[in-house]
């Protein structure tokens, strides 16, 4: 996620997180977006559109649901076991959102960076929006980090 092009208004969030999992297994949890709901929050975690040639790959139209909020995210950089990037499609008032999942080793373990850049629509609540992204990001980068350390060999292959 490079500076280029970057607004006045852009906000960013940058999140650190590490698990005791090996680097294919916290990538086997974080790319089946069909499991998100057995390990956070969310009540719906489904593909409403399929990538290709991996289902959870570039193309892939991810739906993640908490209730009445509902946002539509799309696949855009999917190279496992190691980057997954992502832009919101609908569901929060925010635009030009792109995030990037980077996994690196880290001893036995795994390194977990979570990247988020986004403007506001709306002019002054660009201060709530990244307090509330930030939270929502670092609590599924720690959820990521123990799910990957508790499963045995993780959600799916690579």
């Amino acid at each position: 996620m490079g500076g280029d092009g970057a607004s006045v208004s852009e906000l960013r969030i940058h999140v650190a997180a590490r698990s005791a999992a090996p680097v294919e297994r916290v990538w086997a949890v974080l790319a089946d977006a069909r499991r998100w709901k057995e390990w956070t929050p969310l009540r719906t975690s489904e593909l409403e559109r399929e990538g290709s040639p991996d289902p959870d790959g570039v193309g892939a139209l991810r739906r993640f649901g908490l209730g009445p909020v509902v946002s539509r995210e799309e696949v855009v950089g999917f190279e496992p076991p190691r980057r997954l990037v992502y832009e919101l499609r609908s569901g929060l008032p925010i635009r030009g959102h792109r995030a990037e999942v980077t996994l690196t080793p880290w001893g036995d373990g795994t390194e977990i960076a979570w990247q988020s850049r986004f403007e506001p629509r709306i002019p002054g609540t660009g201060r709530l929006l990244h307090a509330f992204l930030r939270a929502v990001i670092t609590d599924i980068a720690r959820r990521l980090a123990r799910r990957a350390s508790s499963e045995e060999g993780g959600g799916r292959g690579v």
